[in-house]
């Protein structure tokens, strides 16, 4: 019997979690969450995921670092980077730089489901 995959979901937007958690254990995942990136690497730790979706824009740890250190401590972990604002004031686009850093895939919010479920199935091998 196949084990379900461990998924950490890393965003601090409080709605964005719970929807995106909500969604991934209706499709079978083991799903847990962090506020922020600080949050995240400490349950890494403890959770052991398979995969993290983190957001790129977050307080006390932001995604970017985040992605750093997780492909440094973790480098085995799937990796997909999500973001509300593609392109920040000086129009930097952080979802590629998540990419070039790391991240296995990129997706922008709002999240299209359909491809974040494309994208799951990819990383976990279904």
């Amino acid at each position: 019997m196949q084990t379900k995959k461990r998924i950490l979901v890393i965003d601090d937007d409080e709605f964005v979690r719970a929807i995106l958690c909500e969604v991934l254990e209706q499709w079978h995942y083991e799903v847990f969450s962090a506020r922020n990136g600080q949050h995240g690497i400490e349950m890494i730790e403890t959770k052991k995921p398979d995969i993290v979706i983190t957001d790129i824009i977050m307080p006390e740890k932001e995604g970017i670092e985040t992605i750093l250190e997780i492909r440094k401590k973790y480098p085995g972990i799937k990796l997909v980077a999500i973001s509300g604002s593609d392109r920040g004031a000086s129009n930097i686009n952080y979802l590629d730089i998540a990419r070039n850093l790391g991240a296995n895939n990129a997706l922008q919010k709002p999240i299209d489901l359909d491809a974040l479920k494309i994208v799951l199935k990819d990383l976990s091998g279904a």
